[in-house]
């Protein structure tokens, strides 16, 4: 099928702060592929309003933990809508219960460092052929808050080090593919919960945050917002920036001691 506008793929879209952003996306006028693994209604859903927006749109199952799903969601993508110019990196196995390191078990450790950064890494290097060819495009990962700083993270050793890890492949690679017009940046997410992670800033705006600096919780369109600016044409100047979008807040905020999980 001919190539008529960008095309944005983004991972574990059919709900969330993806969703939120295939819809931004598709306001800008990108045709969107929708990335998800069990929630098939939703993709349909999210599918069917997105094309009523005068763009077209795919809804495809692959866990970006397989290689091989991967591979086969972006052949499907060019087949049916030429390529893909913008690659959002937003799915990412996270296990929020509490644990030590020590109480991971070694399948949950692979899965984990798979999904958050070797899988992106490997999606990275399927779509890269694509943009080269065009001599655009524009990789956003998504990481946490002070991923950049490298610091420790009692709790969520394994998903942390993964994301850590994604920022020194986010600064290499924005390096290697700037002259091909390719961007490579990193979102980096507050504690944007539950519904809101679906709403937008004026439906939480006058809402009160404690925990937050900025005073309200973080929306969906926060992040959204950010990173259709980072997938803007003349936006080629913005290259290898972990950008924190967290109204202040720091996640790393986890004491470690007597009473911690596993703790004698």
């Amino acid at each position: 099928m001919k190539k008529q506008r960008k095309v944005a793929l983004i991972t574990g879209s059919a709900k969330g702060l993806g969703k939120m952003t295939a819809l931004s996306l598709a306001d800008a006028g990108c045709d969107i592929v929708i990335n998800y693994v069990n929630s098939d209604r939703e993709a349909q859903e999210l599918k069917a309003h997105i094309e009523a927006k005068g763009v077209r749109c795919l809804a495809i199952r692959g866990d970006v933990a397989d290689f091989g799903q991967m591979k086969e969601l972006v052949e499907q993508a060019v087949s049916e809508l030429g390529g893909i110019d913008i690659l959002i990196n937003n799915a990412g196995p996270f296990i929020r219960e509490r644990r030590l390191f020590a109480e991971y078990e070694l399948r949950e450790i692979e899965y984990l460092v798979n999904g958050n950064l070797l899988g992106v890494m490997q999606l990275d290097h399927l779509v890269l052929p694509l943009m080269r060819r065009n001599r655009w495009g524009r990789i956003v990962h998504f990481g946490f808050g002070h991923a950049a700083e490298a610091r420790g993270w009692p709790h969520r050793a394994v998903y942390a080090a993964a994301k850590v890890g994604l920022v020194s492949f986010t600064k290499t690679l924005a390096v290697e593919e700037a002259a091909n017009g390719i961007t490579v940046n990193m979102i980096c997410p507050g504690d944007i919960r539950g519904a809101n992670k679906e709403k937008t800033i004026a439906e939480v705006e006058h809402e009160v945050d404690e925990e937050s600096p900025r005073g309200r919780p973080g929306a969906g369109e926060d992040i959204a917002r950010v990173i259709a600016f980072l997938c803007e044409e003349r936006s080629d100047f913005i290259t290898g920036n972990m950008m924190d979008v967290s109204g202040g807040l720091d996640p790393i905020r986890t004491i470690v001691g007597a009473h911690a999980p596993g703790a004698n």
